[in-house]
């Protein structure tokens, strides 16, 4: 049976995280409701993520890998994930797993009727300053897009690939992954999912990757919907 999902882990020096990653990937792929790979994107890591990584892509074949020459931030891990996947699905999950593999099976069960699905983090366990920073720019992000969505930076989501690779990237952009597939015309939700404390590693993100970042990536995404370009072919004899 053939691959039918690619979960997306962008790296970051996670040394301390990435053997935690393999374990709870390998009970995953035993429960998974289809069958699914890993492809770790090492976004120019300076610890010692890579060897890591391929130590872990060495032992198991369902575990894969692509590494860039030097830091180039998450939203071109995501998208170089998008770029190589070879999946009819493709998925995606922080290496911090602050969020569990197992829920990925939660936003399988939707996909059927769905583009995009992404978790919504009930019970988040992140201090006060990281939770509220993240509620305000989630609503500053729904003012500027109306997608309705709650949470657009939770790290697990599942996109049909299709849809994934026709995103125009760009930095900060990924806070964005569900209005732009509503931008294709497609259709999304999210589903709530389980949140836990971050147990190693430290987060790449304060307070100004969290809001004024994110103000100011409102408007390179209206630029966007303004000058977006959508089309849908009804015939074609092209082999």
């Amino acid at each position: 049976m053939s691959y039918r999902l690619t979960i997306v882990i962008p790296v970051y020096n996670e040394e301390d995280n990435l053997q935690r990653v393999e374990q709870e990937f390998l009970k995953f792929f035993e429960i998974s409701s289809i069958k699914s790979k890993v492809l770790f994107v090492n976004d120019g890591s300076k610890d010692k993520s890579q060897k890591l990584i391929e130590a872990i892509c060495s032992r198991n074949t369902n575990f894969t890998y692509i590494s860039f020459t030097h830091n180039a931030g998450l939203s071109a891990a995501i998208k170089a994930g998008f770029d190589y996947t070879n999946t009819e699905l493709v998925g995606y999950i922080d290496a911090d797993l602050q969020t569990t593999p197992d829920d990925f099976n939660t936003l399988l069960s939707e996909m059927e009727d769905y583009d995009l699905v992404t978790g919504v983090r009930a019970d988040r366990k992140d201090g006060f300053v990281k939770n509220m920073s993240s509620k305000i720019a989630n609503g500053i992000r729904r003012a500027f897009t109306h997608d309705g969505m709650d949470d657009t930076g939770c790290p697990l989501k599942i996109i049909k690939t299709s849809y994934a690779k026709r995103i125009p990237m760009f930095r900060g952009l990924h806070r964005f992954l569900p209005a732009m597939i509503l931008l294709q015309n497609g259709k999304i939700k999210q589903v709530p999912v389980r949140h836990f404390p971050r147990i190693a590693g430290e987060a790449k993100f304060g307070i100004w990757n969290r809001l004024l970042g994110p103000l100011m990536d409102c408007f390179a995404y209206l630029w966007m919907r303004k000058k977006y370009i959508n089309y849908t072919v009804e015939k074609t004899d092209h082999g």
